[in-house]
């Protein structure tokens, strides 16, 4: 059973985050994530793509946004999703970006 941390965040009886059991695209435009802790997400495809958290879209010093909304396309989907280790995943966009690693913490945070 997943028990809260102070920020909100699962934790495991061990201190291990959620981890996804079902990944698939559910639309067009989302993607839908079954996960452990029995919490189910469908994301907006588009808005995963504005979440990158690489340093191309991320500056690594300050934390700012260097992604520009305007540049990514309405229509923008993964192309392909990869499991990177046992802690995240790696979308190839259809705008050619494959840099961002989403972190299963970062996902399920980013769950709405």
């Amino acid at each position: 059973m997943a028990r809260k941390r102070a920020n909100g965040r699962p934790r495991r009886h061990n201190g291990a985050v959620a981890i996804p059991l079902e990944v698939r695209q559910a639309g067009p435009t989302e993607l839908y994530i079954r996960w452990d802790d029995e919490k189910q997400c469908t994301y907006a495809v588009r808005d995963l793509r504005l979440a990158c958290p690489c340093a191309n879209c991320v500056d690594e010093t300050s934390g700012k946004a260097l992604l520009k909304p305007k540049s990514v396309a309405e229509d923008v989907r993964p192309v392909s999703i990869v499991s990177v280790g046992n802690y995240a995943l790696q979308f190839k966009w259809s705008d050619g970006h494959d840099t961002g690693i989403y972190s299963y913490d970062l996902l399920h945070r980013l769950c709405p």
